[in-house]
């Protein structure tokens, strides 16, 4: 076998070996990929302050601990405000079930006054089997996020393992990178190091840009809902704010929530129209500026791939794998884009192509 064909059946087997592992670890895995994200975020900061003479560790235990007081801050300043429209929001849960089914039976009244009796017939068991399908997915998503997210064992870890996995890190984060690299085969070193700064210049930009769209989304219908007088509007813009990490989901998820919310209270058209105009301005916004400037032009992902890389991950890897899908794919886009870049410039491509000077890239 030759050195290229075995250097590459290695790392295939590297990677899948990492897949695998990734998946029978998933249960434990949130809060180290929690510390590995913040310590990927805090490594900036904490370079600077050691730049300016200050000890490794003092500087990644000071930064840690600032970041942690205003995370705290911002519950202080936020459950006060939101509580008691979120315990309005879970109170309204079952009248809002209640209204659905009343809807769900004017409907199906209507259907049999307009079908024939064997047709409704059919219609109906087609309509129970898929609702029971759906709530049976809605329980299992349930306890899948009880029991892999909102767990006590979990809550701990995340309040507790988080933060010490985040400063080990950031402590010892020059010292694993130079390990790491020192790894590196040394014939492709140059191109690894070069994809690998490409691949952190993306990952930094996501983080910014998704952060900033979640925060604008959650000021905006947080605003707009409440005006529109929606009780629980607030609360609601919030969760919209924190579920558009997810892509898709966020918006999706507020607008069934804000639409049911709009027919149980008010029972009218007018404020059910004001509602989806509020989510269609919102949406279009989000769709046609705020994403594609601040996310989509770091990630360069079209929609249809993030929409595969969010069921793929939440396939192989739960909860895990739909908050980090996007940036995973956005990852593997890179490394796909060099190896079809390399791919068209090399002879198995165009025989004419001179070959490749190894361990140098042309990639800018």
């Amino acid at each position: 076998m030759s050195g290229p064909a075995y250097r590459l059946l290695f790392w295939l087997a590297v990677i899948l070996l990492v897949i695998v592992g990734l998946g029978l670890l998933q249960s434990i895995l949130l809060p180290f990929v929690a510390g590995v994200i913040i310590a990927f975020i805090l490594a900036p900061p904490v370079a600077r302050l050691e730049r300016l003479g200050i000890r490794r560790s003092l500087a990644s235990f000071a930064v840690l601990i600032l970041f942690l007081v205003g995370l705290a801050l911002v519950f202080v300043l936020l459950v006060p405000l939101i509580q008691n429209q979120v315990i309005t929001l879970i109170g309204k849960v079952p009248a809002l079930v209640s209204f659905l089914q009343d809807q769900l039976g004017r409907v199906m009244d209507l259907l049999q006054q307009q079908l024939p009796a064997d047709q409704m017939a059919k219609l109906r068991d087609l309509v129970g089997t898929k609702l029971g399908e759906a709530l049976a997915w809605l329980a299992s998503l349930f306890q899948g996020l009880i029991t892999s997210s909102i767990a006590i064992l979990n809550i701990v870890s995340l309040v507790i393992v988080t933060p010490i996995v985040t400063f080990l890190l950031l402590r010892d984060w020059e010292k694993i990178v130079a390990q790491v690299d020192s790894y590196l085969p040394r014939q492709s070193l140059t191109t690894v190091r070069e994809q690998a700064r490409i691949v952190s210049d993306m990952l930094v930009g996501f983080t910014h840009g998704q952060a900033l769209v979640c925060l604008i989304l959650a000021i905006y219908y947080g605003t707009t809902l409440s005006f529109a007088g929606l009780d629980s509007g607030l609360a609601l813009g919030l969760l919209i704010g924190v579920l558009a990490i997810i892509p898709i989901l966020g918006g999706a998820t507020g607008f069934v929530l804000a639409l049911g919310l709009a027919a149980s209270q008010f029972g009218t058209w007018r404020e059910i129209i004001i509602v989806c105009i509020i989510f269609a301005v919102g949406q279009g916004v989000e769709s046609n500026f705020l994403t594609p400037k601040l996310v989509g032009d770091r990630i360069n992902l079209h929609p249809v791939w993030v929409m595969f890389a969010l069921f793929s991950g939440g396939t192989l890897f739960g909860l895990v794998g739909i908050l980090f899908a996007v940036p995973a794919a956005a990852v593997i886009g890179v490394l796909v884009r060099f190896a079809l870049m390399r791919y068209r410039r090399s002879a198995v491509y165009d025989p004419r192509q001179p070959p490749v000077v190894r361990g140098l890239t042309p990639y800018r």
